[in-house]
């Protein structure tokens, strides 16, 4: 079945156990993980890794290993592009984990010299570290590419022999604190001489399943920000959010969506809030291009606003003459968003 074809029936609800579900239509739901039992902030947390938005097979593969995983003590690599999901899994990781009562302590070593990349995770005289930090829970390094080669051995050794050492003149402790990864790419490179489990994640063009649901909940959680009802996607809308190839994946789909609602005000997201460009369509100048966005942003804005430019120039965070500037240029009438 094409996702397009029942996007009027995409729901974005959740039960009186916490768990997020879309449903397509009546005949296809697709539901998260039911939550793990748990009292307090650990049940809470637990609830909240639960709430998972899985519609295709390949992200919920993913989602399955990582449950599966989280429940051992292995050191895992969750791998794929930039913006996919990663991050979001392995926080969910640690709620599923039996390390859930812990600190998840999140660690990018990206642009980090070697010598800072060593003394950020395992610490110094001055400082603890992110390991230490992370002692009875989970320490999580984002984009383990940019690791410098020492720095992976340094941990890897902290692996092989579960001991945790600041320097050649520290007294080693015992490691209490798990490990796991995000990274680009796959394999056995991660750290040396460690078994390391894998969880492959892959773009959001190859998961076109998980686009319309995940839009469905990117529009209710902005709508419900902003104060307004979900109206819902115009069928161009739908067809362009299928068709896109999403480079920044899930991170700009999000993006996208929070950008729309602020153009479309109250009515239905377009294509051209989404500023997603019809097949076949003309490509703009810059400068056409640049004059089409504040059109749409404005109306946006008026619509929202009722009309009042004061209130619209406050949203915009423009000084009101500034704003009237705008509107003048673009030739808008605030008259007609005036009840």
């Amino acid at each position: 079945m094409n996702p397009a074809d029942n996007l009027g029936a995409c729901i974005l609800s959740e039960n009186e156990t916490g768990t997020s579900t879309v449903t397509y239509g009546s005949n296809s739901p697709t539901t998260a993980l039911p939550p793990s039992p748990g009292e307090g902030d650990l049940g809470n947390r637990r609830r909240r890794a639960d709430r998972m938005i899985v519609a295709s097979g390949d992200f919920q593969h993913a989602v399955d290993l990582a449950a599966g995983l989280a429940r051992s003590n292995d050191t895992v690599l969750i791998s794929g592009p930039s913006g996919s999901g990663r991050s979001h899994i392995a926080r969910a990781f640690h709620g599923w984990s039996p390390q859930a009562s812990g600190p998840l302590v999140e660690v990018g070593v990206n642009g980090l010299s070697e010598d800072e990349q060593i003394r950020t995770i395992f610490g110094d005289a001055q400082s603890r570290g992110r390991l230490a930090e992370a002692e009875g829970g989970i320490l999580l390094i984002l984009e383990l590419d940019a690791l410098a080669p020492a720095a992976r051995e340094r941990i890897a050794d902290a692996l092989r022999t579960q001991q945790l050492s600041r320097g050649p003149d520290s007294t080693p402790i015992p490691l209490r604190t798990r490990i796991i990864a995000t990274a680009l790419s796959d394999g056995d490179w991660a750290f040396p001489a460690v078994a390391v489990k894998s969880i492959a994640v892959h773009g959001l063009a190859e998961r076109k399943e998980d686009i319309l649901p995940l839009a469905a909940h990117f529009l209710s959680e902005f709508a419900r920000e902003e104060g307004i009802e979900p109206v819902g996607f115009t069928t161009d809308a739908t067809n362009a959010l299928l068709a896109e190839s999403w480079p920044g994946n899930v991170r700009e789909l999000r993006a996208r969506i929070r950008e729309a609602i602020r153009l479309a005000g109250t009515g239905a997201i377009s294509v051209e809030s989404l500023m997603l460009a019809n097949e076949g369509e003309e490509v703009l100048s810059f400068k056409e291009a640049k004059r089409a966005f504040e059109t749409r942003y404005v109306e946006g804005l008026l619509r929202r606003c009722s009309g009042n430019i004061s209130r619209a120039a406050r949203l915009a965070k423009k000084d009101r003459k500034d704003f009237y500037d705008v509107i003048r240029r673009t030739g808008v009438e605030p008259g007609r968003f005036r009840s």
